[in-house]
């Protein structure tokens, strides 16, 4: 998408979870409402983030909102009392954003993991192949994982990506990956509601049901990178879960 194919009355929001990014939030959000994209609004999701959050939050959404695109609100910010799983926090962000017409939700961390720039070039993908998934590929040819991440963790998370396809028999290559492009008509033919995830796992599961649901997916590479701010919410609760869904998933599919 060039700069002047800004995609003119298509309502897309990225929703972004956040737990204690107070650090980190103020960047992202000038960086993501700084695109290129007309009618781009952003979500924040916190789950009573003790680090005050949630309060910069409401006072950049005031700040943004005060320069509306097309008469939608630029930011907004859904508050959730408890923090239970970055799936549930995703399933409340996404169902807001498809109750306020949007017709494209972007899953987006808000650690600075995923390149900003490349929304642009995701919508395009989605608006001119009319697929229902784009996902920002770590491992599709081009894409790239930061030099800081300890081969540890790279093995680790080749080795879920493997695992995860080879269970449930998808070509999704990054079905673990976090930043993905959704139409609204295949959130909803999924039924959200219906999700079981409450951690990581979500991005597999949802994955897994959009294709079981006939949606195509399309992967555009990406590079990742390391957060500078803030620690990983990953623990070992998500890691256990992130290896039984996928059986659960195929244990299903086959009484189905």
């Amino acid at each position: 998408m060039t700069a002047n194919d800004r995609h003119v009355g298509v309502p897309v929001t990225i929703v972004m979870p956040t737990y204690n990014e107070a650090a980190n939030l103020p960047r992202m959000a000038e960086l993501v409402l700084g695109l290129p994209i007309d009618g781009l609004h952003l979500k924040i999701v916190d789950d009573s983030s003790p680090d005050g959050t949630g309060r910069i939050a409401e006072e950049l959404a005031e700040k943004y909102n005060a320069d509306r695109a097309h008469g939608r609100r630029r930011m907004s910010v859904l508050h959730r009392t408890e923090k239970d799983g970055l799936g549930r926090a995703y399933v409340a962000g996404m169902s807001a954003a498809l109750a306020e017409g949007a017709e494209y939700v972007i899953q987006m961390d808000a650690d600075g993991s995923h390149p900003v720039e490349a929304v642009p070039r995701m919508l395009g993908t989605a608006v001119a192949s009319g697929v229902g998934l784009v996902v920002g590929s770590r491992y599709v040819e081009g894409g790239s994982l930061d030099e800081e991440w300890g081969r540890h963790r790279v093995l680790l998370s080749r080795f879920a990506n493997r695992y995860a396809r080879t269970v449930l028999g998808t070509k999704i290559r990054d079905i673990t990956a976090g930043f993905n492009l959704w139409s609204a008509a295949t959130l909803r033919d999924v039924d959200l509601a219906t999700l079981d995830s409450a951690g990581y796992s979500f991005q597999v599961e949802l994955k897994f049901k959009a294709v079981r649901a006939g949606h195509s997916a399309v992967e555009i590479p990406i590079r990742f990178e390391e957060r500078t701010e803030g620690v990983s919410k990953m623990n070992l609760s998500t890691q256990i879960e992130s290896a039984l869904v996928p059986l659960r998933l195929r244990m299903r599919n086959r009484r189905s």
